[in-house]
């Protein structure tokens, strides 16, 4: 089941201009460079008032190149090219950030990151005082839905609002694995939506009302591994087997639209939140860069009885989108919103519009300089301690800097960006309060962020961009089954980069991994000290904490994030340390907290059934595992909790079942399945055992479980003599 949402609020700050004499200044600049004016292009109709359904579809990770559409001659993306045949494909759209959920916020809100402030995927919520797309439609009578495939996008990141429907349900049902983001295939999130589709499209006769629909797919994100036939087909090409699958998944949702049977009347919106380097510039996937690699994006607009089909040159971005959706539907322009309708004719004599990026990735979780920049007509600057400008239009490749041969480029460049009306990152800010609080506990850095000016050379992430190599090993080095050597590189990491914070969340789960709890911890705790406004590495410290005995530390960490908000991952976590620490009142209330702002998230009955077990109460364990259960069927931990206490009621067979479907959705679960069936023969229950144990030695995986797959058949072989 998905979550339940919807409050419309009003605008935020109001909309960021860049000053009149600037653009024309760097208009001027512009041409004295050469740079083509290529963002023209043919008007086209005037949209007329009707309540068009709008269907807004985003591939995650999804470069401008990867698809037939846009020149791709190997792709296999039949789909998404009929609909850019079909529709207004536009050449040059590029997004403002190169990371999941500050792109999505840009998409939706309709601003700069500058203006809402989320500018990473970590330590940031969409402020519920922005409106967007899905608030503004729900207020105009739309049924709106959301269907996402990837942690970034969970309701707790503040996208939820205003969608009658948000499911992420995924999130609660899945551990997550390590190093990576949970995630659910993009067929069984098109599935989903579709059946949202048919449950609002009325069988016959009967008008219902227009309907809003956003599909996010996760493929083809890394790590690449696209199903079968895809991964047959693109052996020697991974990225493009996963881009052909999400082309694939998208049919149930585009093939009703093309062929016009029941939703020909719908406004389909395609692009992606940004690309993917696959070793462009040194960069081996996203979130350092902002080189076209990945911040150019797909831009698909199709509406048959709106526009007619087109290739358009004209420049345009994420923050159009919301505009164009308005336009199309008859609504009014919104003044507070960055972007403007990509459906309106541009005057040929207008100055070029200048499209602001950022990539604050490595400042915030690495330390690194900030990198932002701006695109006008086909110049680009990228402002850094050693900045750069390329000539898009002459060297799409970007592999030569201009910045050293046209200083007063650079300067114009510069000024634009330092006008803007927010430059610094925005996180989320904790009170007074809890500020002190942190800072009594030793979890707030003394040293000041540094200014942007402080930076230098040595700061510029292409004079560092071998240590984001360096991190990614480690990653690939662990996912191949090589912890020790991981940890090894992890620790050398550390030592070099101290202030890394990346480096030492990563050297965090590796010793814990390794069985070093006290390690981890140490580990996390100076993670937490460089961004002390992180919730999620919070959350996480807490965790480890509880689980080295020290509940009333975790306790003591986790309130005041608790008290800054209602973090759902905080207060589960917050609850189960309080219980640990012999306060299940105090847990129950800190749930009771968590239900009232989010009732369809599984996380909190389970987590409530975990502390009703460790208080003995088994009837109020059992029930709060069998409501996970009701919203979310595909949590492991609910099934393997209820598959205990009925095998503990004499119940096996039921028992079984519970533990058939546990194994089945995590095989982390086998190692609880095999504690308890030697348990149960160590407390003479022999039949029981039995059962137990011939599963986990039926199903265990041999790599992982080898020796006590070989422990379970010694001693059930002992049984039977």
């Amino acid at each position: 089941m998905g979550k339940t949402l919807g409050k419309t609020h009003k605008s935020g700050p109001q909309r960021f201009r860049w000053p009149r004499a600037a653009l024309a200044g760097l208009a001027a600049l512009a041409a004295a460079a050469g740079a083509a004016t290529i963002w023209w292009s043919p008007p086209l109709p005037h949209p007329t008032p009707r309540p068009r359904n709008v269907l807004l579809i985003t591939i995650d990770t999804l470069r401008a190149d990867a698809l037939g559409a846009y020149g791709n001659a190997t792709a296999a993306t039949p789909w998404l090219d009929r609909l850019a045949s079909r529709g207004l494909r536009f050449t040059t759209a590029h997004a403002h950030n190169v990371l999941t959920l500050p792109s999505h916020a840009n998409i939706l809100a309709g601003r700069l990151p500058s203006e809402h402030g989320v500018r990473d995927n970590a330590g940031f919520r969409l402020a519920a005082t922005e409106e967007t797309l899905a608030t503004r439609l729900k207020a105009a009578g739309y049924r709106t839905g959301a269907f996402v495939s990837a942690f970034p996008l969970d309701s707790r990141f503040g996208l939820a609002r205003g969608f009658d429907v948000y499911d992420d349900a995924f999130v609660d049902g899945s551990p997550q694995p390590a190093f990576l983001e949970q995630e659910r295939a993009g067929t069984e999130t098109v599935a989903a939506a579709s059946g949202w589709l048919r449950s609002v499209t009325p069988d016959g006769a009967g008008q219902a009302p227009p309907w809003f629909l956003w599909v996010h797919l996760y493929e083809p994100h890394y790590p690449y591994a696209p199903p079968s036939p895809y991964a047959e087909r693109f052996q020697s090409d991974r990225y493009a087997g996963e881009v052909a699958a999400a082309d694939a998944a998208l049919a149930p949702l585009l093939e009703p639209v093309l062929e016009g049977r029941g939703a020909a009347d719908t406004l389909v919106i395609v692009t992606a939140d940004h690309g993917e380097s696959l070793g462009d510039h040194g960069e081996a996937t996203h979130g350092i860069f902002a080189y076209e690699a990945t911040l150019k994006v797909p831009l698909i607009v199709y509406s048959p009885s709106l526009t007619t089909p087109a290739v358009v040159g004209r420049p345009a971005s994420h923050v159009d989108i919301l505009p164009t959706i308005l336009d199309a539907l008859g609504m009014p322009a919104v003044s507070t919103l960055s972007g403007r309708s990509l459906l309106r004719a541009t005057d040929a004599n207008e100055a070029p519009r200048p499209t602001y990026f950022e990539a604050l990735s490595g400042s915030l979780n690495r330390g690194w300089a900030p990198l932002s920049g701006i695109v006008a007509d086909s110049v680009k600057y990228i402002d850094l301690p050693i900045p750069e400008l390329y000539d898009l239009r002459t060297d799409p490749q970007e592999s030569r800097n201009l910045a050293a041969a046209r200083p007063q480029q650079v300067t114009a460049y510069r000024t634009l960006l330092t006008s803007l009306s927010s430059r610094g990152a925005r996180r989320m800010e904790e009170s007074p309060e809890v500020k002190e609080r942190l800072r009594a506990l030793g979890y707030v850095t003394s040293t000041p962020p540094r200014a942007p000016n402080a930076f230098t050379e040595a700061d510029d992430p292409k004079r560092l961009i071998a240590v984001e190599t360096a991190l990614q090993e480690i990653v690939g080095l662990y996912l191949d089954g090589q912890g020790s050597q991981a940890l090894q590189r992890a620790r050398a990491l550390v030592a070099q980069h101290p202030g890394m914070r990346l480096a030492l969340l990563q050297l965090a789960h590796l010793e814990r991994d390794a069985g070093r709890l006290p390690d981890a911890i140490a580990a996390l705790r100076r993670a937490l000290a460089l961004r002390p406004d992180d919730a999620q590495t919070a959350s996480l410290l807490g965790a480890y904490l509880t689980a080295g005995g020290k509940p009333l530390d975790a306790v003591a960490l986790l309130r005041p994030y608790a008290a800054a908000g209602a973090d759902v991952q905080v207060l589960t976590t917050l609850a189960l340390a309080e219980a640990r620490a012999g306060r299940p009142d105090d847990a129950r209330r800190t749930l009771d907290r968590a239900a009232a702002d989010d009732r369809t998230n599984a996380t909190i009955p389970l987590t409530r059934g975990t502390i009703e077990l460790m208080a003995g109460k088994r009837a109020e364990a059992r029930a709060a595992f069998d409501a996970a259960l009701a919203l979310n069927g595909s949590i492991a931990r609910a099934h393997s909790s209820l598959g205990a206490l009925a095998a503990d009621e004499g119940r096996m067979e039921e028992s079984m079942q519970h533990w058939r479907r546990a194994v089945a959705l995590d095989p982390d679960e086998f190692e609880k399945l095999l504690a308890f069936g030697l348990s149960l023969a160590r407390a003479g229950r022999s039949t029981d055992a039995r059962t137990c144990l011939q599963l986990f030695a039926d199903q265990a995986p041999a790599r992982q479980y080898a020796a006590d797959v070989a422990r379970a058949r010694e001693w059930l072989q002992g049984e039977r003599q």
